[in-house]
């Protein structure tokens, strides 16, 4: 902070600090965990000369001054090394000596972070709290307490379909012209939404996979995990688990050579291809994997070389529009995997989401439409992205859906939804409210996150540096140090447990609406909100 003597333009005081670190001299024993463990080094070993004045007995002698040295931890203050208030320091100390507070004065730090001209990027999603999900009641019940309608009572499956779901008579046309019918998958109505592998530390990505085919193979739960855009690690595509995976590919085709080379190799089919055009909490941005995290093996999968920063690239310029795009990439996925895979975009939640699906309703070979809403998490977004650009995904995904209705086409083209879905914990309550509004599946990452491996991150902004490759719990760092603090074993275990709550809680919303058998898709009598404004928006009932 101190240059030459003098104060630099950044300096700033603790208080100033949106974190402060509080240590006790009387209950700390300098085992030196709590400075080894931050992930940011904002404490250090510090010396401290402490003046104690000591009164002789009698008061004819006068007070003397004596100066102790001790030693204790002390929080810098230079912004390069803020305090993100992730608590490692208080969660390995053995005696609650120390604990980072949040301050009560207005956080300064925000006006300092621009060091060195870069724009501040923050792991995380949108600190904008509440949301309109979390406001929709199910307001259509059964009148009667039904035993078979109560999923305490009653097992039932809940399913949704991946692909192109043609009318009966038009299958048999195309299998009796073409040989060929657009191919379908049976999955379950909540996807692990696309975390790259890079993005996602090696053991998350083992743990998340370890729970997966333990849903699939031991539970019967079809769940399906999108890789991102990043490719996925090469034993993953010839494996026999490559059928329970979404493989993403996206503008940077990061990854694509080594899908390629594997595809003689694979013994399974993948559950689908998912291609990015956008996501929702950056729409026209891009991805962006920051330097830190590019280590030799992910530069290796990914085609580059090690110690790079990877922002996806500007569109070809073969590719005059999206619709063009999405009908030349569609087209070459399906020959790639023979037509036997089925294919669909991914893109930003915007305006402009109804010109892309009208065009896919045109395309025999799309098999669906993801759509990622503002609220969505990443690592790799700026401020300025996050909290000002995006489009809610509840309009959206009801304007698509009801754009399908009008086509007649609700039934064949599924819709995905994703962004800031469980952002306040209600994740089964959100997933409803969106299947209702006309999603066939929602996409769900960062609470999985949260979920699985304990991710410190915070609406309030704490923690959040997922995109610096320092995540104190290992989840999104590529450094050995800190990724071999997370147990893959301990993620996949919470995975099931996350999906066998939610499955719980799907169904009692469901089974009471009457609709046990299959997913509520689109019925939207059987919603309501408190707002007239967002009733008359979502064409929703207005309820007080």
């Amino acid at each position: 902070m101190l240059s030459d003597g003098h104060i630099a333009p950044s300096s700033l005081s603790l208080r100033d600090l949106p974190w402060q670190v509080h240590w006790s001299l009387e209950k700390c024993t300098l085992c030196g965990r709590c400075t080894t463990v931050c992930p940011v080094h904002a404490i250090e070993l510090g010396v401290f000369r402490k003046r104690i004045l000591e009164t002789a007995l009698g008061i004819t002698q006068a007070p003397s001054n004596v100066f102790k040295v001790f030693y204790g931890i002390r929080q810098k203050t230079d912004p390069a090394y803020a305090c993100i208030g992730c608590g490692m320091c208080s969660l390995v100390c053995p005696n609650d000596a120390i604990m980072p507070y949040r301050s009560e004065e207005a956080d300064k730090l925000r006006f300092h972070i621009n060091r060195g001209g870069q724009p501040r990027r923050r792991g995380g999603r949108r600190n904008v709290p509440g949301g309109i999900l979390d406001r929709i009641k199910f307001i259509r019940i059964s009148m009667l307490t039904d035993p078979a309608l109560d999923a305490g009572r009653h097992e039932f499956e809940l399913r949704s379909l991946l692909g192109r779901v043609l009318p009966p008579e038009e299958n048999l046309r195309r299998l009796k012209e073409d040989g060929w019918i657009p191919p379908v998958r049976e999955i379950y109505p909540l996807i692990i939404g696309g975390m790259s592998f890079g993005a996602l530390s090696p053991t998350m990505w083992e743990g998340l996979q370890m729970g997966v085919a333990y849903l699939n193979e031991e539970l019967g739960i079809p769940v399906r995990m999108c890789t991102g855009e990043g490719g996925c690690p090469p034993r993953l595509l010839r494996s026999r688990f490559l059928k329970y995976v979404i493989l993403q590919i996206a503008s940077g085709y990061f990854g694509w050579d080594e899908i390629i080379h594997a595809i003689p190799e694979m013994k399974e089919d993948p559950c689908a291809i998912e291609i990015k055009y956008g996501q929702g909490a950056k729409p026209g941005d891009g991805g962006l994997l920051m330097w830190y995290k590019v280590n030799k093996l992910i530069a290796a999968i990914r085609g580059v070389p090690p110690g790079v920063s990877l922002p996806s690239p500007p569109t070809h310029q073969t590719k005059y529009s999206i619709e063009e795009a999405v009908a030349k990439m569609i087209q070459s996925m399906s020959m790639a995997w023979g037509f036997r895979v089925p294919v669909y975009p991914k893109i930003s939640g915007t305006s402009t989401a109804l010109a892309v699906l009208n065009n896919l309703t045109r395309n025999p070979y799309a098999a669906g439409l993801a759509i990622d809403g503002e609220d969505g998490g990443t690592g790799a977004a700026y401020n300025v992205s996050m909290d000002h650009m995006g489009h809610p995904i509840a309009s959206n995904i009801r304007d698509s859906y009801l754009t399908l209705v009008r086509l007649g086409k609700q039934n064949e083209i599924p819709l995905f939804a994703g962004g800031g879905i469980g952002k306040n914990a209600n994740l089964a309550a959100n997933a409803a409210a969106l299947i209702m509004l006309g999603a066939s599946a929602v996409q769900c990452g960062k609470y999985i996150m949260q979920a699985t491996a304990g991710c410190l991150g915070s609406e309030s902004d704490r923690c959040n540096v997922c995109n610096i490759g320092v995540c104190p719990k290992g989840i999104t760092s590529q450094d050995p140090r800190l990724y071999r603090r997370l147990d893959p074993e301990k993620v996949a275990e919470r995975l099931v447990d996350v999906f066998l709550a939610f499955d719980t809680e799907l169904k009692k919303i469901v089974a009471p609406l009457g609709r046990s058998t299959s997913l509520p898709i689109g019925m939207s009598d059987a919603l309501g909100i408190d707002d007239p404004a967002a009733a008359q928006r979502l064409q929703i009932a207005y309820v007080v």
